[in-house]
């Protein structure tokens, strides 16, 4: 039975089309009074905000956008079931405030009169009027009032232009509690109505025992209707063969017309035209093609359109790396800085190493990459608001379909390059199932920025500074491009095979709707960025926090005592500073080899042989489970090495010298590569694995994804090595 949340607050929830400036108006009514979460039982975020009204506070509730009722992945059945007052843990809505694009106003309408016969208050805010305007097709939201039955506001979000009025307008419907009039909605085929009455009069007992609430004539319209959806799966599910077997004969007998989903479309769109009639202006068309239509002749074409897009990808890259590497280097360091106070003022001992390397070593190997986050967030949060993102979305699909994807997949896979774990949550608009599993078991293999300390290190160390065309390509930057292009490589292959075995099923035909292009709110794009790169800095550093103080415990116990007698003996006889040093470096090193981490390193030794590493470099690869760039700290510590960031030349240098037991080099440029290309491949985040749990549902897929792409990473990295070996003679 579904437990509903006690009823708190008044909520007024924002439904509308994707691409209409919903989010635009959440933030405009919200400001910065917002919360991401989960809703309760599900994976799907959920946005909230206070508004404060003459009511006192409201909370506003920013649905995933969704193109109808008919809910057909996780984030448009949250939406639906919101509307409904059918979601575990939330009371249910108050007002609904739909957001109708005044430029698209006939494929709004569509989702609005679904809205209308859910019986909630309504409010129409008219998005997007000026672009309606320029289009020759201005709304008069004072006639499209008058039809509706209901409040209908033209708002600009970005000037805040409309706001208050809005606000108003939400106050009246929360006082009045009324929904739109009977006869403002679209008339439905009678052999619907009929079905959707005979299956709440013969299951609405089922549905209260099974469910604790009524089968509403909106649920059952769409379990009649949506023949894949998500509501007949789940009360299917829970009512039983009786129920699937009654829903089939009353689909059989509705097909002696058309499909229901057919005839539903065909009513609700001839509402939507008339009203569209009735509520445009009347003005002369204007000649030839948009501005929209003339930029897509360019950003579609398939060869063009492709060169566009990777010159685009390729400057927000550049820009992620280059803009984030100033803040990087001041977070890098006052967390050395913050390590050294610790160290300064607690005595050496457990606790110090715990708190300086364990805690602040760990929090700060999350920090570090937060402005490169931060900065994907608002190139993404662009692309997308400015409209290019579907172009992006389009282009891709053609080559995405051949290897078992949809060009749904584009946005997750591309944002998974700056972090995984952005990467596989936006994988929740993905209707399909065996397509959203697909994208989140390969969205790790795109290079993410955490891989990026790793690349610099050994390209810095074992590549050597060649450059052509006057310096504009270089020997370094083409082996760090092939680096990030390793993985995308490996994703193919990978894709189709689990599509053709243990996700194999037809590819989901990809609708997508272009929609004009605009100037990309820069408040919202901000808000939006602080919001996600909040939340990832929530998730992913509790997460790595916690994995690194686990790390550090098992590097640094046991503490055998004659490795400290030892080295007291040595440094008493020291004469200089970097004697002293030195004997440090070597002492911890030592402590290294003699942790419980080290041991395991010696055992695995003989696995990582083939790959060209001894058990240092299997032990710290191991021990960057937590997060891979903690590989650099872990080599940092072996070596002795003070300062250990990628690009530190005392690193480089201990990188270049380090020695094995016969006196051979630990590091050539065979085992870089091999290192690089394990690193390229291999699962060595806890927090992608953990995101992956939660939107799987199970232990079972990230399983599988460490599995496999650690099998993968094994084999890349012993390829390389043995090729480049044979290379090198």
């Amino acid at each position: 039975m579904r437990v509903k949340a006690p009823r708190a607050t008044v909520t007024v929830a924002l439904v509308g089309n994707p691409n209409t400036g919903k989010t635009s108006v959440f933030n405009a009514l919200t400001g910065l009074s917002q919360q991401v979460a989960n809703y309760p039982g599900v994976t799907v975020e959920r946005v909230s905000g206070t508004l404060w009204t003459r009511h006192g506070p409201v909370q506003v509730v920013d649905l995933p956008g969704t193109y109808s009722l008919a809910a057909r992945s996780p984030d448009e059945l949250v939406a639906v079931d919101m509307l409904l007052g059918q979601l575990e843990g939330e009371h249910g809505v108050d007002a609904v405030v739909a957001i109708v694009d005044a430029s698209n106003l006939v494929r709004n309408l569509y989702l609005l009169s679904q809205v209308f016969e859910l019986g909630l208050p309504v409010v129409v805010a008219l998005t997007m009027p000026d672009m309606a305007e320029r289009n020759g097709r201005p709304v008069d939201a004072e006639a499209l009032s008058a039809l509706l039955g209901v409040p209908v506001v033209p708002v600009r979000a970005d000037r805040r232009e409309g706001i208050d009025a809005l606000v108003e307008a939400i106050e009246r419907s929360l006082d009045s509690q009324t929904g739109p009039p009977r006869e403002s909605l679209p008339e439905l085929p009678a052999s619907l109505r009929d079905a959707v009455d005979a299956l709440r009069a013969e299951f609405g007992d089922a549905v209260r025992r099974e469910f604790g609430h009524e089968l509403t004539p909106a649920e059952a319209l769409r379990a009649v209707v949506d023949v894949d959806g998500e509501i007949p799966q789940r009360l299917a599910r829970r009512l039983g063969p009786a129920f699937e077997a009654r829903l089939a004969e009353l689909r059989r007998e509705i097909a002696g017309e058309r499909s229901p989903a057919a005839l539903e479309a065909s009513a609700r769109y001839a509402w939507a035209e008339r009203v569209y009639d009735r509520a445009i202006a009347r003005v002369a068309p204007r000649d030839g093609q948009t501005l929209s239509d003339r930029i897509d002749t360019l950003l579609t074409h398939r060869v063009w359109g492709t060169v566009v897009l990777l010159a685009v990808l390729g400057g927000v890259f550049q820009a992620i790396y280059a803009g984030a590497r100033p803040l990087m280097d001041l977070i890098s360091g006052a967390t050395a800085l913050a390590a050294s106070a610790v160290t300064a003022t607690l005595p050496a001992g457990p606790l110090e190493s715990l708190l300086a390397d364990g805690v602040i070593g760990g929090v700060g190997a999350v920090i570090v990459f937060l402005p490169q986050i931060l900065l994907l967030f608002v190139f993404v949060a662009i692309l997308e608001d400015c409209g290019y993102m579907a172009r992006a979305a389009f282009l891709m699909d053609r080559l995405l379909t051949r290897v078992g994807l949809s060009g749904q997949s584009v946005i997750p896979l591309l944002s998974s390059f700056a972090c995984a774990v952005p990467g596989i949550m936006a994988a929740r608009g993905i209707a399909d199932r065996r397509d959203r599993l697909a994208t989140i078991l390969v969205a790790p293999l795109m290079s993410c920025s955490a891989r990026l300390p790793v690349y610099v290190l050994l390209i810095g160390a074992f590549v050597p500074e060649r450059s052509w065309l006057g310096g504009l390509v270089g020997l370094q930057g083409l082996v760090l491009l092939a680096a990030h292009l390793i993985g995308v490589a490996v994703a193919v292959p990978v894709v189709w095979l689990l599509r053709l075995t243990i996700l194999s099923g037809r590819v989901p035909a990809f609708v997508l709707e272009l929609p004009a292009y605009r100037l990309p709110n820069l408040r919202a794009v901000l808000m939006r960025a602080w919001l996600q790169g909040r939340e990832f800095l929530v998730r992913a550093g509790t997460l790595i926090l916690a994995a690194s103080v686990v790390v550090w415990a098992l590097t640094y116990f046991p503490r055998p005592e004659e490795i400290a007698r030892h080295y007291d003996e040595l440094r008493e006889r020291a004469v200089t500073v970097s004697q002293e040093r030195a004997l440090d470096a070597a002492e911890q090193a030592e402590y290294l080899q003699q942790s419980y981490m080290g041991r395991f390193g010696r055992a695995i030794e003989p696995v990582v042989r083939p790959l060209g590493w001894d058990w240092r470099i299997g032990m710290a690869a191991v021990a960057s489970f937590p997060a891979r760039e903690v590989i650099i700290a872990v080599l940092g510590t072996i070596l002795g090495v003070e300062d250990a960031s990628e690009d530190s030349p005392d690193m480089i240098r201990r990188v270049q010298g380090a020695r094995r037991a016969d006196g051979t080099p630990l590091f050539t440029l065979p085992v870089a590569l091999s290192l690089l290309v394990f690193m390229a491949l291999c699962a060595q985040c806890v927090s992608t694995l953990a995101v992956m749990r939660r939107e799987t549902g199970s232990w079972r897929w990230p399983a599988f994804a460490f599995g496999y792409m650690t099998v993968l990473a094994w084999i890349g990295a012993a390829l390389t090595y043995q090729l480049a070996r044979g290379i090198a003679g």
